[in-house]
């Protein structure tokens, strides 16, 4: 079992929550998350390079000079890519990166990468965000409080949570995301999780938390 302790938005402890590893997953399989964490990246690539080919020069096609008796070695056209100014033999074109691996295994992916965080003390569970106002102010003095400030963070709220959203925004190295959308990505590439207790059972499957 672990446990972690609940903490408010003041940084104290209210209470704690326990819950089974393997209702998140079954153990931590490093292949299948650099497996998800290559095709996120794979898929935030543009692909829009393009270079001209010999086709696609400007000049003429007609040979430079006879074939023989120049004394020179036989050439063609100025738009051959062994030519300054010429095509590229082989030029890149705008491409698809694109993929999509099973929508099974980026679940599993995902509770995997979160696991690791609860493994590695890299993730705070929270009781619940108190912002009735958008402000920037009060996420970073919670961030703060809680011992996550001046790094990468991601908090995990339980549904979309648009005044934790908008204060959160302006805020360097920290990203927004309602449990329901959590990655591998999102959550191997910040530090630190924040996780409210809601979108933990929600996670979890739960529907009551587990305090004492």
């Amino acid at each position: 079992m672990i446990s972690v302790a609940i903490r408010d938005m003041s940084g104290a402890e209210s209470g704690t929550y326990e819950f089974d590893p393997g209702d998140l997953a079954a153990g931590v399989n490093r292949q299948l998350l650099h497996d998800a964490a290559v095709m996120y990246e794979a898929n935030r690539r543009v692909g829009t390079v393009q270079t001209k080919s010999r086709g696609m020069v400007k000049g003429s096609t007609k040979k430079l000079y006879r074939q023989k008796g120049t004394g020179r070695a036989r050439a063609g056209n100025a738009r051959t890519p062994v030519r300054r100014g010429g095509g590229h033999a082989f030029g890149k074109k705008p491409r698809d990166y694109s993929y999509r691996l099973p929508r099974k295994s980026l679940r599993i992916a995902a509770k995997m990468a979160l696991l690791t965080k609860f493994q590695d003390d890299q993730a705070v569970l929270l009781s619940q965000w108190d912002c009735s106002d958008p402000k920037t102010k009060v996420v970073v003095q919670a961030l703060k409080a809680l011992g996550v400030d001046g790094g990468s963070v991601l908090l995990a709220t339980n549904g979309v949570d648009s005044n934790v959203w908008r204060s959160a925004r302006n805020i360097s190295g920290v990203r927004v995301l309602p449990a329901s959308d959590l990655n591998a990505w999102d959550l191997l590439r910040h530090r630190n999780v924040v996780v409210t207790v809601a979108a933990m059972d929600q996670l979890l499957g739960r529907t009551a938390a587990a305090t004492a």
